[in-house]
């Protein structure tokens, strides 16, 4: 995070750094580089979810668009407009942080060494410096930097922009492709405004250390979008160095990109000049024939000049020489020595400038923290005290409370033992007095129901009396006596 930190401090003091930007799954196309497509549109039919939109930025401005494999590990295709042909070229790779990475605070390209430990998985989606070391294969860029020149060319050399090429392949891959667009797309076109290019790779099986795809070939298509406007198509195979195959943009797809459509519209194919397309094409095809022609004659020239140099070769000449190749020497050995005084010098005051920014912002931070920290304590100090004072409060009013209530209970304790006594000895006569017309009734109910149990019991018996005697007489006394 320090690290991040202190780059991001450089970015606003160096402002030419490098910037990409990977497009998120919300916006159309390829943002703010929709602008690289004929009608703002992007090729169509790469669908697969390891396929990666990155726009390229320097300075804040959109350079050219890329569709990176992370399955690969290289670009499918570049998407740019011809600037100007590059005066000079100075290498700075960089990498994509975002590709490996998409939670970071990076949100630019940097240069590998510069990320340090602040990006996760770095290398696990991208292809990094390390792995073209002592591989054979260098660093080919699609978009190629000399097609482009100040901050275009600048944002060229990124290994989002590179595939894995022969030194070869990537000289010829680039002088190939440089001549043809300046010599034979752009005076064809009408307006240069009006020129898109798209560079592309196919990945083959073949890897680098395991990783990196290398293209089995490499294709171009340009698309002239203008009223009497043209569209073409290139194609070098990676196993012919030499080979520059023109074929119209529908056969490209057809046979190198099935179920790709790379311009809107076929690049208004059924409204295209076939005079101007003619004319690029055989354009191309002397381009082809003058480089045959130029080696050719390169290699003639060579031979006269060997042979004038043996023939005028002298005396004075090996004196000449023997006299100047020390000094020439000595003056290659004090450039070389100036060079890299240089490039120490500005390594240890960049060394210095990081760990001086590094150090300032460790104790800023730490002051900050510190601050924080204090501030917050003091808060909760402040905000404490009325709650505590409230609650004070509220304690001495509650035991005020309890203890009124235990004096009013046990004063209610008190008075309420003789008030009692007092009222049961009252309403003993009332209880008294009122009991005697029941216990004289309850007298009178006893004597009448003794009286009335007794006059039963008399009756009763003599009934059983009579009974007994009637039926003793029904069983002793005959039927016919009782009949005469």
């Amino acid at each position: 995070m320090k690290t991040s930190i202190v780059f991001l401090l450089c970015l606003s003091v160096f402002p030419g750094f490098s910037q990409g930007r990977v497009v998120r799954e919300d916006e159309t196309g390829f943002a703010e580089c929709n602008v690289f497509f004929p009608g703002q549109v992007p090729p169509e039919g790469f669908t697969e979810p390891f396929h990666v939109k990155i726009c390229q930025q320097y300075n804040k401005e959109p350079r050219f668009a890329t569709l990176y494999s992370t399955k690969d590990k290289i670009p499918l295709y570049s998407a740019f407009k011809f600037t100007k042909p590059a005066q000079s070229e100075e290498e700075r790779w960089l990498v994509e942080p975002q590709i490996d990475d998409p939670e970071n605070d990076l949100h630019e390209m940097v240069h590998e060494a510069d990320i340090g430990g602040t990006v996760a998985n770095l290398g696990e989606n991208q292809a990094l410096t390390s792995d073209y070391v002592g591989s054979g294969y260098e660093r080919g860029l699609l978009n190629p930097s000399l097609l482009n020149e100040e901050d275009f060319q600048v944002a060229t050399y990124t290994l989002t922009n590179a595939v894995p090429l022969s030194p070869a392949l990537s000289k010829s891959w680039h002088r190939d492709i440089g001549k043809v667009v300046e010599q034979a797309l752009i005076p064809h076109c009408s307006k240069m405004d009006h020129l898109y290019l798209l560079a592309g790779a196919i990945p083959s099986g073949v890897q680098v250390k395991g990783k990196m795809s290398v293209p089995e070939s490499l294709w171009l298509a340009a698309c002239c979008d203008a009223p009497e406007g043209w569209s073409l198509g290139l194609v070098k195979k990676i196993n012919d160095e030499n080979s520059l195959a023109d074929l119209t943009v529908r056969e490209l797809e057809k046979q190198h990109l099935p179920g790709v459509h790379l311009f809107k519209g076929n690049c208004r194919e059924d409204k295209q000049s076939q005079e101007k397309r003619e004319a690029v094409l055989q354009a191309v095809s002397q381009i082809r024939s003058g480089e045959q022609v130029g080696t050719s004659k390169n290699q003639e020239n060579t031979r006269i000049s060997n042979n004038q140099e043996t023939e005028d070769s002298g005396l004075m000449r090996r004196v000449a020489g023997i006299i100047a190749t020390p000094f020439i020497k000595l003056l290659e050995l004090l450039i070389y020595i100036v060079v890299q005084l240089v490039k120490l010098v500005f390594y240890f005051l960049w060394l210095v400038v990081k760990r001086v920014v590094g150090t300032i912002l460790d104790g800023v931070c730490s002051l900050w923290n510190g601050v924080v920290s204090y501030l917050k304590a003091v808060s909760m100090v402040l905000i404490c005290i009325p709650y505590d004072v409230g609650r004070v409060i509220i304690n001495i009013f509650l035991g005020f409370l309890q203890n009124v209530q235990d004096v009013m209970f046990l004063t209610y304790r008190i008075l309420s033992i003789p008030m009692g006594f007092v009222l049961h000895l009252a309403a003993f006569p009332y209880h008294t007095i009122c009991a005697v017309p029941s216990v004289l009734k309850d007298v009178a109910t006893g004597v009448g129901g003794t009286f009335a149990l007794v006059v039963d019991t008399t009756a009763a018996v003599l009934h059983g009396f009579y009974y007994l005697a009637c039926h003793i007489l029904k069983r002793f006394v005959p039927k016919g006596s009782s009949d005469d």
